[in-house]
């Protein structure tokens, strides 16, 4: 340690009592977080790169500064589904600090790495109230039953109006409009239960009407378009 004349020639000063941190919930605990591997949780963090053109939702589960698992969802660049790729092998088994200091492919996965630190080394984690945490795998129950990331498409032009393209619910098919051109309900697939019904052996178009549902008034509307083609 290297110090200047002026501090070499000052003289000692007690320093007044030490509390040591602030205590932080995690993990239905309150921790003082000292080092890394003290720092537990699950929690998600959103990213997006220097020109916006796509964002990711990062999602990790830490126990004692380890990163146990990750999910990472991408959105609006079709490069950024390849940097997700190198990133779900990269962030595992990494501690947070690590995985802060890591290039994550994509400045989009990078930027939600450093919003989801911030969140967890802060307490304010999903699982800070729970107990132990959530399992290895809890994020798997974000995505439901396909597996499939939770997506919202939609568009519109003031000439043509709105375009409802995909839903949670699945790939928009038919939009229902009442007489007044408004839309009143939507049909969907649910492209999930397409493929499972697909793996299982059903015939391609069988189960494309197997995974069909509708939301809304969709029953008995004025008129039914394909969102995409007219």
């Amino acid at each position: 340690m290297i110090y200047s004349a002026e501090v070499q020639h000052m003289c000692s000063v007690g320093k007044g009592a030490y509390h040591g941190p602030a205590p932080i919930p995690e993990e239905g605990k309150w921790v003082q977080v000292k080092q890394i591997s003290d720092v537990s949780g699950f929690t998600h963090g959103i990213g997006w790169c220097a020109p916006q053109q796509g964002c990711c939702k990062l999602t990790l589960n830490v126990k004692e500064g380890i990163i146990e698992e990750a999910l990472v969802e991408t959105l609006g660049c079709s490069g950024m589904t390849h940097s997700a790729a190198m990133a779900a092998e990269i962030l595992i088994g990494k501690t947070l600090l690590e995985a802060l200091n890591t290039d994550l492919v994509c400045d989009a996965i990078n930027t939600a790495m450093r919003e989801l630190f911030l969140q967890i080394v802060y307490g304010r984690s999903q699982s800070a109230f729970s107990e132990d945490g959530l399992a290895v795998g809890a994020s798997l129950e974000d995505l439901g039953k396909g597996l499939r990331s939770q997506v919202g498409t939609m568009f519109a032009t003031k000439a043509k109006g709105p375009r409802y393209l995909e839903m949670a619910e699945g790939y928009v098919t038919r939009v229902a409009l009442n007489e007044d051109s408004f839309i009143t309900g939507y049909e969907f697939v649910n492209l999930g239960k397409m493929m499972d019904f697909i793996k299982k052996g059903d015939d391609a178009n069988v189960a494309l009407e197997k995974a069909k549902g509708h939301y809304g008034q969709f029953e008995g509307a004025a008129k039914y378009i394909d969102p995409r083609h007219e």
